[in-house]
């Protein structure tokens, strides 16, 4: 049997007498997983997370009690036997790390989620947020299981690298560019264009920059998303210290456009403003205060082996990060930025560059996606592993200051 196929949909088996029941995710759609295993005579023991910061403390779920989140590598001691429900979105390396560690019992929460009704339920987030989540996570677990199907969980739409902070430990490069930029809006549309003609389905764009609200056609940009994809998600990440007009949030559609705020305390200076803003116009939101960061954004040239970078590449949490910039698609946000400030060799084994004329968009959409096993960028970073607490692939200094400003950009190679 394949790791694939090691996955069930018939949540009833777990009703069935047999070994403990853990959550697969300390995420917020998690909640709504756990709600509806109540409802549905499920008794749930725990969580397991694979970041050991959100096992440090307890979740808390009223209607479940308090529910320990265990740190996913310390599940063989407490846990010699288990059964799981995968609630977060990267299924295929869920399967892959608990298999390693001995288990093989995984099931999808679709049946659960599949009718969930938020409004019954009091939620860490608001219903509308919620919502949210879950329409991204079904999406998900149901592309899982289609093969054929190029598929495209999230979408990171740069729309600029210009940024209102200037963080030191940005993993987004921010700090190194001394020409930041915006996108403008005709390249960013005509992108996404050619990327869905490519692909089968995107549950979610995120609009990030940089600040992205520097960019002042981001409003835009999100509309024309909105008209072509109705049932898209959008969710723009921002640090709180711009202030969107009424006009452009009163032009949303509420179902549809998110924002993610995350709070730096003075440094985001509007933030309180624009939480008032978005109410007013019920415009779905997420703020949370800026916690440590994982220790990933130097650049340098480590010459590790084709295994090695494979590893990398299998520990690291953002390699489903599609992300568009200047009209290349890369898999991830280091390789992204790197290559657009050329801090890594010009190698097209990196991207796909929409706008090439000499190339079949469609099959170098199933490399990218389906078929890649590493980037030679990967060999230029550090790691950015779900655990960062483990040297398995990573090679940094773990969690450390999120937020932290530095006066001037920061010097690296370039390549020419």
């Amino acid at each position: 049997m394949t790791i694939e196929k090691k996955v069930k949909l018939n949540i009833k088996l777990l009703k069935e007498k047999g070994a403990p029941i853990i959550i697969v995710g300390a995420v917020q759609e998690s909640e709504a997983v756990a709600n509806a295993c109540r409802d549905f005579g499920i008794v749930i023991s725990a969580f397991c997370d694979s970041e050991p910061r959100k096992s440090k403390d307890i979740l808390r779920m009223e209607v479940l009690c308090d529910l320990e989140v265990i740190h996913t590598p310390s599940l063989p001691k407490r846990y010699p036997n288990a059964r799981f429900i995968i609630a977060c979105q990267h299924v295929q390396d869920v399967v892959e790390q608990l298999t390693g560690y001995g288990y093989d019992d995984f099931y999808s929460p679709l049946e659960l989620i599949e009718n969930y009704n938020v409004s019954k339920f009091e939620h860490t987030v608001s219903s509308l947020y919620m919502e949210k989540r879950l329409a991204v996570c079904k999406k998900t677990h149901k592309s899982y299981f289609d093969d054929n199907q190029i598929y495209m969980r999230s979408i990171d739409i740069m729309v600029t690298t210009k940024c209102s902070l200037k963080c030191n430990n940005c993993s987004n490069l921010m700090q190194y560019y001394t020409s930041p930029e915006h996108t403008e809006d005709k390249k960013i549309l005509e992108a996404l264009k050619i990327i869905d003609e490519n692909v089968d389905g995107i549950s979610e764009f995120r609009i990030i920059g940089g600040e992205p609200l520097m960019n002042k056609g981001w409003a835009n940009i999100v509309t024309k998303i909105n008209e072509r994809h109705p049932e898209g998600q959008i969710f723009i990440y921002t640090n709180g210290t711009i202030l969107p007009k009424e006009d452009q949030i009163k032009s949303f559609d509420s179902k549809l456009v998110n924002f993610i705020i995350t709070d730096y305390g003075k440094l985001s200076r509007n933030a309180d403003k624009m939480t008032d803003l978005l109410n007013k116009h019920n415009i779905s939101y997420d703020r949370s205060l800026a916690q440590g960061w994982v220790d990933c954004s130097s650049i340098k040239h480590h010459k590790r082996s084709i295994e090695d970078n494979m590893e990398v590449f299998k520990q690291c949490c953002v390699k489903y990060v599609y992300t568009l910039l200047e009209g290349k698609l890369y898999r991830c946000p280091f390789i992204a930025n790197a290559a657009n400030l050329r801090a890594i060799p010009d190698n097209p084994a990196n991207y796909v560059d929409l706008f090439s004329e000499k190339k079949n968009i469609k099959q170098e959409m199933k490399r990218l996606v389906k078929v890649a096993k590493f980037f030679p960028g990967c060999d230029f970073c550090v790691g950015r592993p779900y655990d960062p607490t483990s040297s398995v692939g990573y090679d940094g200094k773990g969690i450390i200051e999120a937020g932290e400003q530095v006066s001037q950009v920061i010097p690296y190679k370039l390549y020419e």
